[in-house]
């Protein structure tokens, strides 16, 4: 099963391979708090992306995510990085998920600003 995202213009959209996840991880770091982002984490191999085009990256603090935004609409639909085993991964906003009950999600939270 595979489900669907996007930004909000639909300018950059992606299907994700797998179940839709039932967790979320928070973050209070500086660039999450502003973004107010809901992630959940997978392999970048799971991950198809149309418009690619129409993505910018931004990088911040160590430098070692890619936050990607929409040039049109500035929504961060996802991220991508490498897990410390070197595995590349992607961050999913599942804000930009319109099938996900973010209600239902269970949520971490993760202390990003004392990093």
């Amino acid at each position: 099963m595979a489900y669907e995202g996007s930004c909000h213009c639909g300018a950059v959209t992606f299907s994700v391979e797998g179940d839709a996840p039932a967790k979320a991880m928070v973050c209070n770091c500086s660039m999450c708090r502003r973004t107010g982002v809901m992630l959940a984490f997978g392999p970048r191999s799971s991950m198809t992306i149309r418009g690619k085009d129409a993505l910018r990256e931004y990088h911040f603090h160590t430098h070692k995510i890619a936050h990607q935004f929409c040039t049109t609409c500035g929504i961060e639909p996802f991220a991508v990085g490498t897990a410390p085993d070197g595995t590349r991964t992607v961050a999913i906003n599942l804000r930009c998920v319109p099938a996900i009950d973010l209600d239902a999600l269970e949520i971490q939270h993760f202390d990003g600003a004392s990093r």
